[in-house]
């Protein structure tokens, strides 16, 4: 069999996953992915789809939403080759949409020290999980902050906990393809994005859809450049404005997000973002305080802080 660059260039990047995200997080995945890595059954057919949709928490979200097993990679394998069809179609149409309701613990203190009441609106909002910062509360070492479900846990470091929750009056999202948390199937994929061993992750999604079904955002299908400025003229007046996003500018062109962030920089109000290295220019960074991916929290394009995926971690710069 010949082997592209494609083929390799997927190969490395399951072994990549393995190494810097799945590693000391979840052993399944970390295991799985370097199995991947080297299957060139497996690296053939994820070679038709476009590099996009080659990513390894998508093709392991979608092998588990259809039922099949991903603890044992000879298993993993026979399953993938006997449904590649459905997987495939699963695959093209479906995307990365975590709803991770853990990053409010991250945009938290962010979200409490600007002026008060706040118009939340976010771009990729997926379900609209993280629309709910009043909502839910926060443990930060030995201090509680809020009284809501489920509890989040989020290690800091050079970090003052917020006094309370902020106060939050309206809620919107922006998504090419927003999610329903009081539809089954949709509650499902999002489950089946959680990773193997996160049981407190799935826990918390449950107790976040529940939030959220009991006073559904507005969600809106669009572009985060197209559609923007007039979902964010639907904010109330008298509230301050915040665009954010978590996680979501590595999807994007490089063109697409200098166009979004002209456009986001137009709008009233502030802007949150909480993405990977090089999604967004900044002049410097500090020193990453470890070996584990990480994110990089900023407000209207000043960094303000090193912060863990799912927000299980936030390390603000000195």
């Amino acid at each position: 069999m010949r082997r592209d660059d494609s083929y390799m260039s997927t190969a490395a990047a399951y072994a990549e996953f393995a190494a810097c995200e799945a590693h000391g997080v979840s052993p399944t995945y970390e295991r799985l992915s370097l199995a991947v890595s080297r299957d060139a059954d497996v690296l053939s057919l994820l070679g038709a789809l476009p590099a996009i949709k080659r990513q390894p928490n998508l093709l392991f979200g979608v092998v588990r939403f259809l039922g099949g097993p991903v603890e044992r990679s000879g298993a993993f394998h026979d399953f993938t080759l006997v449904n590649w069809p459905a997987i495939e179609a699963e695959m093209r149409t479906r995307a990365t949409q975590t709803n991770e309701a853990g990053r409010c613990a991250v945009l938290l203190p962010v979200l409490a020290a600007l002026p008060q009441p706040l118009a939340l609106l976010e771009v990729g909002a997926s379900a609209g999980l993280c629309l709910y910062p009043d909502r839910y509360s926060y443990r930060y070492g030995d201090r509680v902050v809020g009284s809501g479900e489920p509890l989040i846990e989020c290690a800091a470091s050079g970090l003052v906990p917020p006094a309370d929750v902020p106060d939050v009056v309206w809620r919107a999202g922006l998504d090419l393809n927003p999610l329903d948390v009081t539809d089954s199937a949709d509650v499902a994929w999002l489950d089946a994005l959680i990773w193997p061993e996160h049981e407190h992750r799935r826990a918390r999604l449950r107790a976040a859809a529940d939030v959220a079904a009991a006073e559904p955002p507005l969600l809106v299908r669009g572009d985060l450049v197209d559609d923007l400025p007039a979902l964010a003229t639907q904010a109330p007046d008298g509230a301050t404005l915040v665009v954010f996003h978590t996680s979501v500018l590595f999807y994007v062109s490089a063109a697409r997000r200098k166009a979004f962030v002209d456009v986001v920089r137009g709008l009233p109000g502030h802007w949150i973002a909480n993405e990977s290295p090089g999604m967004l220019p900044y002049d410097a960074l500090p020193k990453v305080p470890g070996e584990a991916l990480y994110n990089v929290l900023a407000l209207d394009g000043t960094p303000l802080a090193w912060t863990r995926p799912h927000g299980q971690g936030i390390s603000w710069f000195a």
